[in-house]
């Protein structure tokens, strides 16, 4: 299956917390930073998702912001460092590429952000992501696959 979604980092599940009707999953990412999904106990069931499943974190990217260092008193989970590899320009908008551990991300956010933050290739910056912003994949072999031991 091909995706629109361009930010998809693998990761693997640390922690399932269920509630009433969502649960809480902590996802230690390739690099080595922790993201957190909110995602609905049906979608837990359905992947299979216990400690230790391998998982790709994605996320749209315009619904990643940016700042240019950690922001406390802020009810968003995931704030991930990373820097700035690419910011290619529009009439309004800008797409700006972040290199994190362990993978890419895009942030898809407007011109005047980009000048208001200084943004250009070499800036630190800290990708802020919703939790619920966060969607989980598995990766299964196919039906018909060998199976390798």
């Amino acid at each position: 299956m091909t995706l629109s979604i361009r930010n998809q980092i693998p990761g693997t599940v640390t922690a399932v917390t269920p509630g009433a009707v969502m649960a809480t999953v902590k996802v230690r990412l390739d690099g080595g930073q922790d993201l957190t999904a909110a995602i609905t106990l049906e979608a837990v069931k359905d992947l299979g998702l216990t400690e230790g499943t391998a998982v790709r974190a994605m996320m749209k990217s315009t619904e990643v912001a940016l700042a240019t260092g950690r922001v406390e008193g802020l009810s968003i989970r995931n704030q991930l460092p990373g820097t700035v590899s690419d910011v290619a320009t529009g009439g309004a908008m800008a797409v700006v590429k972040i290199t994190v551990g362990g993978g890419q991300l895009t942030a898809a956010i407007t011109k005047d952000a980009v000048g208001d933050l200084g943004l250009a290739a070499g800036s630190p910056v800290v990708a802020l992501i919703k939790s619920t912003e966060v969607s989980l994949a598995t990766v299964r072999p196919a039906r018909d696959a060998p199976v390798r031991r």
